[in-house]
């Protein structure tokens, strides 16, 4: 049965899913144990797409390369839909990230939250706090001294 969502929660689950580590996640998916019947909209395939930037953030927009994506999607017996795409070409991190999404629109997403959402937020999360210590440890500070000059 679908819950309703709020599409800012989704973004920030599939974000999640998108940038997890393979290994992580696939240790993560089989503990929680909860495979669902599933047919395929669209079977994992690799592909790519063009990656645009913008200098400082905010200037005009330039394409900057390719990457390889693989996407998916899928929907589960309830009619509940899931969506993947995922940097690579591992169709397998695609098939789970399609299924996690689909499951968290459903009954199980509190289970599903704790079991593989909350514990891939904390690997990110520390993930980030290591590189930022390594990039802290490169840092210089200038300061000017005073010539006795006025």
């Amino acid at each position: 049965m679908k819950t309703e969502i709020s599409a800012p929660a989704r973004k920030a689950w599939m974000s999640l899913l998108a940038q997890a580590d393979e290994a992580e996640l696939s240790r993560l998916w089989h503990a929680f144990n909860h495979s669902p019947d599933f047919d395929w909209l669209r079977p994992p395939e690799a592909g790519g797409v063009m990656v645009r930037g913008r200098m400082g953030g905010s200037g005009a927009p330039f394409n900057l390369g390719e990457m390889t994506v693989t996407r998916c999607a899928l929907t589960l017996a309830d009619g509940t839909v899931g969506h993947a795409y995922v940097q690579g070409r591992s169709k397998p991190k695609a098939e789970i990230a399609a299924k996690v999404d689909a499951l968290m629109q459903t009954e199980a997403a509190q289970n599903l939250r704790q079991a593989v959402l909350e514990p891939l937020q904390q690997v990110q999360q520390a993930r980030k706090e290591a590189r930022a210590a390594r990039a802290a440890a490169t840092k210089v500070e200038f300061f000017t001294m005073v010539r006795g000059e006025d």
